[in-house]
């Protein structure tokens, strides 16, 4: 059992991670920006945290960060204002691991996304660049800090139901994956060290989860 922190509690992958985690025992907590989301994330047996990244500085955050074991990054500004994706999907992000760190949390998972690393390429005209831009640049710092971290790379995400399998390994190309699998992913791999320091870039597949990542 852990002490989880999930920031961006209310996600679609978010709330599925949080009842895997309760499930695994773990004492979880969401973070979530808008209190009227506070219901539904409870549900998930989560204690929740209100908690609006794009505001809280480093310190605030290593305050709500301390006794924590692991910290899994699942929140994200949604696409549309380039200056609100580089706020939450950067900056925030890039808090959070030095909130960590200064917190000596240690672990930390970041839910990213599949791309060439580490030139995304993704043309400047385009309105997913600003996304590309601030993860490429959060994911960058993971790497570089002291943190033992882990990037997943899900590719395009579905509503499918999940089946525990998935394709990921080298020479791998982005196709798609459940938000089932993904949070299945995520809430494995805080159980497993071996994950640590690892960039895992997968789609839905044929191998279970287990044995794709052991």
């Amino acid at each position: 059992m852990a002490n989880v922190t999930v920031i961006g509690g209310h996600g679609k992958v978010a709330r599925r991670l949080l009842r895997l985690l309760v499930e695994d025992g773990h004492d979880v907590t969401a973070w979530v920006r808008n209190p009227q989301h506070v219901h539904d994330v409870a549900e998930t047996g989560a204690r929740v945290m209100e908690a609006d990244v794009e505001q809280l500085d480093t310190d605030e955050m290593v305050q709500r960060l301390r006794g924590q074991d692991a910290v899994i990054w699942s929140a994200g500004a949604g696409g549309g204002n380039p200056q609100r994706t580089y706020a939450v999907d950067r900056d925030a992000a890039i808090r959070s691991m030095d909130a960590a760190t200064e917190a000596r949390v240690h672990r930390y998972v970041m839910v990213s996304y599949f791309y060439d690393r580490p030139d995304h390429g993704v043309p400047q005209d385009s309105a997913f660049f600003p996304y590309a831009e601030a993860k490429a640049a959060a994911d960058a710092h993971l790497q570089q800090s002291r943190l033992r971290w882990t990037i997943l790379g899900p590719s395009s995400l579905t509503d499918d139901p999940g089946t525990g399998r998935i394709e990921t390994g080298e020479g791998v190309t982005g196709s798609s994956v459940s938000r089932d699998d993904v949070a299945a992913v995520a809430a494995y791999v805080v159980n497993h060290p071996s994950s640590v320091r690892r960039v895992i870039d997968f789609n839905g597949g044929d191998t279970p989860i287990a044995e794709a990542l052991g």
